[in-house]
């Protein structure tokens, strides 16, 4: 019972990066059609480019920062086990 746990919460701590890094792809996405929006002139809300430029970068850190601590933590266990 304790091994299929374990393997079920990797996986699920697997699928929720995954889907970090999709939704990061996807705030990128469209903040930078919202830049070339601003910049061709076709954007009337500017407000609305910044937002979501914002979204794309603070997500960003925190998608970075948390694999940072993943590779901390893997680098830890490796280290206890030389």
């Amino acid at each position: 019972m304790g091994a299929s746990t374990a393997a079920g919460d990797g996986s699920s701590f697997a699928a929720s990066i995954t889907g970090a890094v999709d939704e990061l792809r996807g705030l990128q996405s469209e903040a930078d059609a919202l830049k070339v929006a601003a910049v061709t002139g076709d954007l009337n809300d500017i407000h609305s480019a910044m937002i979501a430029a914002t979204r794309a970068s603070v997500t960003l850190e925190l998608v970075a920062a948390v694999r940072n601590k993943g590779v901390d933590a893997f680098t830890e266990i490796m280290r206890m086990q030389a």
